[in-house]
């Protein structure tokens, strides 16, 4: 289709060949004529003074046949006409001259031949050989019939000279017209190659606006040549990158904490001719979100071995490195919160074994140990429970029934307030009311008791956990709120992400909150968090309060609650 519309295009403003040749012929038409009428009228303007012999209306005839011929020129569309009728108006200046010559024997006008002579020489190999002789016989006959009758050198020099003339005019145009076909024939080459180069230039873009990695080119010059859509997304969100020019800041060595200097950036290292593999770049202030980029740069070489610049492959792993951050944040926590309640039982068993002579004694030690034994088995569950590669297995271990909340959120409170009272916090039940949901009791206890795990270790010493829960018939919250530092905005974003911990200086997996926002979700429900630097965090609890609620999904935001921007759409830690 683009081929046809240039086609169009070039026809409409340029023309066709044959529209073209018979724009030519006009042209030459008229320029052979016109000259060929000036030259008459200066011969015409000098026999006034001149010619005393003249047959004057013989000349008068002459003169009006080449006139009537450039009239013609003028006039007729050529274009639009058959090639063959513009030989009429070359053979008519023919005669024309011919009844000159006539007139004045001695003017030398026969020598106008050569104008009508080179016309038809231009025109091809029949109208050559058509004005010789017609020319010749012409000339002959006007000797012949003029008043100096006999031969002489001139009889025979005047054809000899007009045949050289035309035969040279005859071979330059069959030489100019092969080359014009040459290069018809070349143009057309030339014009399937070029369009074949842009097919596959354009094949060649498609694809790389069609990868997810930056594709960056580096003219041998040093300047920056073609960017991909990839690379121009990363342009956006990191300013300095991909330009030479610009200043790169908040560039981070592999470590994410070395600054990068200008000298090291891979944009200049590819500049300077390096060539490298998988620089980590980490860009953006280690206190906010950052981009990690990997970076590999190629030289490249011509036909001839010649250095073509050089190509840079960028390549966003900030989810791999983030990935690997996490396992290794993950196993350094798991090991330390496996191996202290571990320990514990293990020391608690020994020295229930060591005072079996004693019930009571033994009893408490085992109490203690089976309580670690369960902070235990909620490590591996929590664990087991992030691993799964589908948040639909949530779904599938919930058991919904009516519940009574209160009674839940109680519970849960008096579980929690020896842990609490270690750090001198105090729990508050004052805001519990009467609530019911439908809800897995089970799954329900856990979010909970992930919610008053974290308010206490979170808080302040000293500080106080206040919960609450109410219902409307329709959805029922439970809230629990901390007196802690409070969580920074940048932070509060990514708290439902797995393995994300605000804060490494207290102990965890970073899974309570993101396993606790996949059951509430998966009863229909949510959690969202709302939190002030220093003065606390409030976490709420959405469920629906029937089996109506359950089945319809989750609800519509309401009264703050369920709010999208506190809703971060990520897994949490």
């Amino acid at each position: 289709m683009l081929s046809r519309t240039r086609g169009l295009l070039r026809e409409t403003f340029v023309g066709t060949p044959e529209t073209r040749l018979a724009a030519a012929r006009g042209r030459t038409a008229v320029l052979n004529q016109l000259l060929l009428c000036a030259i008459v009228l200066l011969v015409s303007v000098l026999s006034l003074f001149i010619g005393e012999r003249m047959d004057r209306p013989l000349f008068l005839v002459g003169v009006l046949g080449v006139f009537l011929g450039g009239a013609a020129t003028l006039l007729i569309p050529w274009a639009l006409i058959p090639r063959g009728w513009i030989l009429l108006v070359p053979l008519a200046d023919i005669v024309a001259i011919a009844a000159l010559r006539h007139a004045e024997p001695d003017g030398g006008l026969g020598l106008l031949w050569a104008f009508p002579a080179i016309w038809l020489a231009a025109l091809g190999t029949l109208a050559f050989v058509a004005q010789f002789l017609v020319i010749t016989s012409l000339y002959w006959t006007v000797v012949a019939i003029g008043p100096n009758q006999g031969v002489v050198y001139a009889t025979f020099l005047l054809p000899i000279v007009i045949l050289a003339i035309a035969t040279t005019i005859f071979v330059s145009t069959r030489r100019y017209q092969a080359q014009q076909s040459l290069l018809d024939k070349q143009a057309v080459l030339l014009s399937g190659a070029l369009q074949r180069t842009q097919r596959q230039e354009e094949l060649v873009t498609e694809v790389l606006d069609a990868v997810d990695f930056g594709v960056l080119r580096v003219s041998p010059e040093g300047t920056v040549a073609v960017v991909n859509e990839a690379l121009g997304r990363f342009q956006q969100s990191i300013p300095g990158f991909g330009v030479s020019d610009r200043e790169l800041r908040n560039a981070y060595r592999a470590d994410g904490t070395t600054p990068l200097t200008q000298a090291e950036r891979p944009l200049a290292r590819a500049i300077r001719g390096e060539v490298f593999d998988n620089q980590v770049v980490w860009f953006g202030h280690p206190d906010e979100r950052r981009t990690a980029m990997s970076m590999t740069v190629r030289r490249m070489r011509d036909a001839f071995g010649v250095d073509a610049g050089a190509v840079l492959i960028a390549r966003d792993i900030t989810a791999e490195l983030t990935a690997l951050r996490a396992r290794d944040r993950l196993v350094a926590s798991v090991s330390h919160e496996l191996r202290t309640p571990l320990t514990s039982v293990l020391g608690y068993i020994d020295l229930a074994m060591d005072n079996l002579d004693r019930p009571d004694l033994a009893r408490k030690d085992l109490e203690i140990a089976g309580r670690n034994s369960e902070r235990l088995l909620e490590i591996v569950s929590d664990i087991l429970a992030a691993s799964s590669s589908s948040r639909l297995s949530v779904d599938m271990t919930i058991s919904p029934e009516n519940v009574d909340v209160a009674e839940i959120v109680r519970a849960s409170a008096e579980a929690w307030r020896p842990r609490a009272a270690e750090r001198t916090v105090t729990i508050v039940t004052a805001g519990v009311e009467p609530a019911r949901a439908f809800a897995d009791p089970l799954r329900l206890r856990q979010v909970i008791d992930n919610l008053v795990s974290n308010a206490v270790k979170y808080n302040r010493d000293g500080g106080e956990v206040s919960l609450g829960c109410t219902t409307d018939g329709v959805e029922t919250w439970i809230l629990v709120r901390d007196t802690g530092s409070g969580i920074p905005a940048a932070d509060q974003e990514r708290l439902f992400e797995r393995y994300f911990r605000a804060r490494t200086d207290v102990g965890g997996t970073g899974l309570g909150l993101s396993i606790s926002r996949d059951i509430a979700r998966a009863h229909g429900g949510d959690i969202t968090v709302r939190s002030d630097r220093g003065v606390g965090s409030t976490f709420m609890v959405q469920l629906p309060a029937t089996a109506d609620g359950l089945s319809s999904g989750a609800p519509e935001p309401r009264d703050g609650i369920g709010d999208p921007q506190l809703d971060a759409d990520e897994e949490s830690a």
